[in-house]
């Protein structure tokens, strides 16, 4: 995003950036003023209201559109956020109102579709809602032989790939654990990409481990350095405890590479253990170790398991079959009948 407050982006949608400029505890509530202020003056311009993320913008825009008689959709954004909000007195405010005027409320696998049960939505006013990846720019390519030289990684080195966050939930000390037991001899290499607070941490335990030639620390990428490094990679791990729905996950398997995932919600409602990727149990490093093992040393399951995960990427999260789902649900919402205010 360009640091304005209005702009078009590429497809002619305009766009206004709220609480930019104001200093961090100012946003919110500035934010949730433009929310307000847009959703009134701007109301013979649109015909429904879409919110994204809890927040005061959510609880001051959500009046608004309901006086408006505008149809509302709300997608929540990961796991126990939903638990989260009912700790709160907003939160619960905001769930209470979803409940009574959203059309649907949109989830992202069954471990949140649990949360709003016990929340008290209905069923029927749930919608799984994935996230969508583009399976053109995402697609396996030659191996980047060129760019592992760059890195220092040998050519016909196994490479394990991490993109993401170095935060808690990802649980990355119990990958880093388990890769000291991959033997050396394997010539097995793990790569990081990304930054947060637990890097610190995770660099130390590397050096203790003696791991330091073996596990490489990249930092933030943009884009097409991500697609690289999926290239130039063997395999992609995730072990993380919370997730709502990986976009890394799912690049990944667009690229038709095998993962090995930690069995939580919503990694297994893409992953089939066996049939297009890997399942372990979370932190159990013996059973990340041993997956990733298993995966060094059989190429020609890595090429039937990576093939399967492209497929089933394509044939349900692609761009256009996420679009078709969007746009069913929006004609939905707005024929449906209005309530009374």
């Amino acid at each position: 995003m360009p640091q304005v407050s209005e702009w078009v982006d590429e497809f002619g949608t305009p766009v206004r950036v709220f609480g930019g400029r104001w200093p961090q505890r100012w946003r919110p509530r500035i934010f949730a003023l433009g929310v307000v202020w847009t959703l009134f003056t701007a109301r013979r311009r649109y015909q429904l209201v879409y919110f994204l993320m809890q927040g005061l913008h959510l609880a001051a825009g959500l009046p608004v559109a309901r006086l408006l008689r505008k149809p509302i959709l709300m997608k929540i954004s990961g796991s126990s956020i939903i638990t989260m909000m009912r700790e709160s007195w907003l939160g619960r405010l905001e769930l209470r109102w979803l409940q009574q005027w959203a059309y649907r409320v949109m989830i992202l696998n069954p471990g949140m579709a649990m949360e709003a049960d016990a929340a008290g939505f209905p069923p029927e006013q749930l919608f799984w809602m994935p996230n969508p990846v583009d399976v053109e720019q995402f697609c396996p390519g030659d191996p980047l032989g060129k760019f592992r030289q760059k890195t220092a990684i040998p050519e016909d080195a196994p490479v394990a790939l991490f993109v993401g966050r170095l935060a808690p939930e990802k649980e990355l000390a119990s990958l880093v654990g388990a890769f000291a037991q991959v033997p050396s001899r394997t010539l097995a290499h793990l790569v990081l990409v990304g930054d947060g607070p637990e890097r610190g941490t995770l660099e130390a335990l590397t050096k203790k481990l003696t791991l330091d030639g073996r596990i490489h620390f990249v930092g933030r990428c943009g884009p097409d350095e991500v697609r690289e490094w999926l290239r130039a990679s063997d395999v992609f791990v995730l072990p993380s405890s919370n997730e709502g729905f990986s976009c890394s996950l799912l690049e990944a398997m667009s690229m038709g590479l095998p993962p090995v995932v930690s069995d939580i919600p919503a990694n297994t409602q893409l992953v089939q253990d066996g049939k297009n990727g890997l399942i372990v149990k979370l932190r159990d490093q013996g059973e990340i170790a041993g997956a990733l093992m298993r995966l060094f040393s059989d190429a020609a399951l890595r090429r039937t398991l990576g093939a399967a995960a492209r497929q089933s990427v394509i044939d349900a999260y692609s761009t256009d079959k996420v679009l078709d789902l969007y746009e069913s649900l929006c004609a939905a919402a707005l024929h449906a009948e209005p309530t009374e205010v």
